[in-house]
């Protein structure tokens, strides 16, 4: 069998590798392909990968697992939506662009949601799987203990909080935090780490940098990979960001601005101020510890480490019933969309 893992974003390395790991055990055949965007960013750079588009036709997939909201039509497999997040709340999350022929969610909140949807659209399936952006939570959370425990010890620090904003311009709380982040880092005992969104301003990076650069109690980090920094942190800063989910998920306390979620279960302010304070009591009191557990229930109740595991049989189940589909049939609209974002060659045009 062979799978593709199609990426056009950063985040989407952290999001496969446990499925290429999957694959390998299997000893399945696969090619990651980038868009040109990722140039130079691609951490596996010894695994098969391609970034030319003619090379990924002729590959001929069964399988093309994605991350993002796009995939083009026309290329064979199954075509496979795993998710970039969990922000259910998030503009576009539950929005049918009939790209897919299988949805694999990571929880009953998620499955509950896309199940009413397939009731209505009839052209997918939907199979709960957890996500494999989560596994390193059940197979090996203490990774980075010792990274952690050297980082205090060299900045005489106790604890480590994590800053994790979104980039969106209409939800990010980063140029309204600045001046608190200054005021947090007053306090010596906490080693600030703070980790923007590749699209984060380029304004508001600059800002943050500097005022890193002033303190030797903020770390500005630029990995792309944020599993480091959240199994490493003692609490979350944020606001209406995805990654408030995957740090509930390790049962610790989170502080949000001005999150736009339905059911908040967490400390959330709506002005912003009062950081450091709300920083204090969340670290001694923890008062949304219950609270957590419906978040940990209802949107990836998998501490087993086995999500990626999960979503190749499905994938593998789902191709025994139905086959490999040569292309995705679409609306004459979305066809003209997917030739010109991945620039189809007009000689490989088919209506």
């Amino acid at each position: 069998m062979k799978f593709t893992l199609f990426c056009q974003n950063p985040y989407a390395f952290g999001i496969m590798e446990p499925i290429m790991q999957v694959l390998k055990e299997k000893n399945y055949e696969y090619l990651w392909f980038l868009t040109p965007n990722l140039s130079g960013k691609f951490p596996f750079a010894k695994e098969p990968h391609t970034f030319d588009l003619e090379e990924l036709t002729a590959f001929e997939s069964d399988a093309i697992i994605c991350p993002g909201n796009e995939v083009p039509h026309y290329l064979r497999g199954v075509k496979v939506q795993i998710f970039h997040g969990l922000a259910g709340e998030k503009k576009g999350h539950f929005r049918i662009r009939h790209y897919f022929d299988l949805y694999l969610t990571q929880g009953p909140y998620f499955t509950r949601r896309f199940n009413r949807l397939k009731r209505r659209h009839r052209n997918f399936e939907v199979i709960e799987t957890g996500w494999p952006k989560l596994d390193i939570y059940g197979k090996d959370a203490d990774k980075y203990r010792e990274e952690k425990q050297q980082l205090l010890e060299s900045h005489a620090a106790s604890k480590v909080l994590l800053y994790a904003p979104t980039f969106s311009p209409s939800l990010t709380s980063a140029p309204f935090l600045l001046k608190e982040m200054e005021r947090l880092a007053e306090n010596k005992e906490y080693l600030v780490v703070i980790k923007f969104h590749d699209l984060m301003a380029a304004e508001t990076i600059t800002q943050y940098k500097e005022l890193a650069a002033t303190k030797e109690n903020i770390l500005f980090e630029e990995e792309p990979n944020i599993i480091k920094y959240l199994l490493m942190a003692d609490l979350m800063i944020s606001d209406t960001s995805s990654v408030v989910y995957e740090f509930l998920l390790l049962d610790k306390p989170v502080i949000t601005f001005r999150n736009n979620s339905e059911k908040i279960l967490w400390d959330d302010q709506k002005e912003y101020s009062g950081l450091a304070e709300r920083v204090a009591a969340n670290l001694e009191k923890d008062e949304f510890r219950q609270e957590r557990q419906t978040v940990i229930e209802e949107y990836h109740p998998y501490n087993d480490g086995r999500s990626a595991e999960r979503m190749v049989e499905a994938i593998e189940g789902y191709i025994a019933e139905n086959g490999v589909p040569e292309r995705r049939r679409l609306p004459f609209l979305r066809r003209r969309k997917m030739n010109r974002m991945f620039k189809r060659k007009k000689k490989r045009f088919r209506k």
